[in-house]
């Protein structure tokens, strides 16, 4: 079974930017995430992994916060996209390469919820020196 491409869009404009749903759900009233945490990771994290698994560990690595807003994200026919690119801290050693992103909601690089994970295409190589970033051309799309 499929959803319709109206709710893919709710879904997505629900998650990225904290839009109710009318009648169907609504953003937090108290406690809502302001924003959601983009991870690099060395292995798909797949389905069952939370936002910890496989993820990148070079030295420097962190987290990078993305407003769950329409500042942060632009929601188009079911599809989000970053609305700026993200550029993670530089790397100082080199380490495996990142073939996966995922987006989560906690900031510490520990477990945390993945809410979404997909390839990045082409890869990112760590090397010392590199600034890996997801750029506005990361897109995620509902299924």
């Amino acid at each position: 079974m499929t959803k319709s491409n109206v709710f893919e869009n709710s879904m997505q404009l629900l998650t990225f930017q904290g839009t109710a749903i009318t009648n169907i759900a609504d953003n937090a009233a108290s406690g809502a995430l302001t924003d959601l945490y983009l991870s690099l990771h060395t292995a798909d994290p797949t389905d069952a992994g939370d936002q910890g698994t496989s993820e990148s560990a070079y030295t420097s690595y962190s987290r990078v916060a993305v407003a769950r807003t329409n500042t942060g994200w632009v929601i188009a026919a079911g599809v989000a996209s970053l609305n700026a690119n993200a550029d993670f801290p530089q790397a100082t050693n080199t380490g495996p390469d990142c073939t996966y992103f995922g987006v989560g909601d906690l900031s510490a690089a520990t477990s945390g919820r993945l809410l979404y994970s997909g390839a990045i295409t082409p890869l990112i190589g760590i090397a010392d020196g590199v600034t890996p970033r997801l750029t506005t051309g990361t897109t995620i799309t509902e299924e």
